[in-house]
């Protein structure tokens, strides 16, 4: 209870300014927009399991100062960055339009807004499909991964670790096999947006490894290394968690056109989610669990193809989330079979 203390006073902050957001709106709407941020919330949250599992994963690597930065700082470009400034940057970008104009517009204008944000939604999701791919493809292509859960693919995966630069030269061809489905006019946006994900991905890896090694090297520079390594540790954890959230920043205008009440609805929800994130580090679940870091890693992929997929056929948000689930929870089974079987033989 006490790693959701955060969540229920950002959940009852956000219900009170929903009622208020919908009653300035249109006068008698404000328990309707009430409704549509806890179902918004509640869909982010059960959505978002898998992206809390792998949060946990990179989390638990960093200390306790850059834990409560990604719950505080953290939170707050979750929710204003991604949810808000960044859909409106992209529209602003692609519409040729000034960034207050497009906030202007998502504040007093959702149907258009919502139709800008729309002729986005290929580059978007491409950009976001790209980087969890390279992070999917790194995960199991990794010649040092010495635990494997569903054994005669994962070993085959590893095989590919001998070829260098494997991960990219795949994400590649996939990009490529995309923009073959896009409409003209927006093909070189996507391919940009892309090699975008790709490049980010292998500037925050590369930096990470150079960290690494620096700090094997010479014990000399340890807490310089450490506060960088926290430092792009943190940013990484960000870029990750910003490629989750993607689709449901644009599935969310399903339920609603108002940009507010779309950005405290998922707030509420990604809240929940980092408050969970949190719980899985400081109680060791992933230690305990063994597979629930290969089903998170599944998931990542599923979603990694199917956001590709989606920049050129609607694909429901709900498949996405039930996939990602689906690997989780079967990762968690298999992870409670394995204890017993321990169990058994000790």
């Amino acid at each position: 209870m006490q790693y959701f203390i955060g969540s229920y006073i950002v959940t009852i902050l956000g219900i009170i300014s929903a009622w208020f957001w919908g009653e300035h709106v249109r006068p008698g709407s404000g328990l309707v927009s009430v409704f549509i941020v806890l179902v918004l919330s509640i869909l982010e949250v059960s959505l978002s399991f898998d992206n809390a599992v792998v949060n946990a994963m990179k989390l638990e690597k960093m200390n306790e100062k850059w834990r409560r930065m990604f719950l505080t700082i953290g939170i707050l470009i979750a929710v204003f960055g991604m949810r808000f400034l960044f859909p409106v940057l992209v529209v602003s970008i692609f519409a040729n339009l000034g960034l207050l104009e497009v906030v202007k517009i998502a504040v007093s204008d959702s149907a258009k807004y919502a139709y800008y944000l729309h002729q986005t939604h290929a580059p978007i999701v491409t950009f976001g499909g790209t980087f969890l791919m390279m992070l999917f493809l790194a995960y199991f292509f990794n010649e040092q991964k010495e635990v494997h859960w569903i054994k005669h693919i994962e070993k085959k995966l590893q095989y590919f670790g001998n070829i260098k630069s494997a991960e990219t030269i795949i994400t590649i061809l996939a990009l490529f096999l995309v923009q073959t489905q896009i409409a003209p006019e927006q093909k070189l946006f996507v391919v940009l947006s892309g090699l975008s994900g790709i490049f980010i991905y292998l500037l925050i890896d590369g930096i990470t490894q150079w960290l690494e090694q620096k700090e094997e090297e010479s014990t000399k520079h340890f807490a310089t290394t450490v506060k960088g390594s926290g430092f792009i540790g943190f940013l990484y954890l960000e870029l990750i968690d910003a490629s989750f959230s993607l689709d449901g920043v644009l599935g969310a205008f399903a339920l609603s056109k108002d940009i507010v009440i779309i950005s405290i609805g998922l707030a509420i929800g990604a809240m929940f989610v980092r408050s969970l994130t949190i719980m899985l580090v400081e109680k060791k679940t992933l230690d305990k669990y063994l597979y629930l870091e290969h089903g998170a890693h599944w998931a990542i992929g599923a979603l990694a193809v199917i956001m590709m997929v989606s920049a050129f056929h609607e694909v429901p948000e709900v498949l996405t989330g039930l996939i990602g689930l689906a690997f989780i929870i079967l990762a968690l089974v298999s992870s409670l079979l394995h204890n017993k079987r321990v169990k058994r033989e000790m």
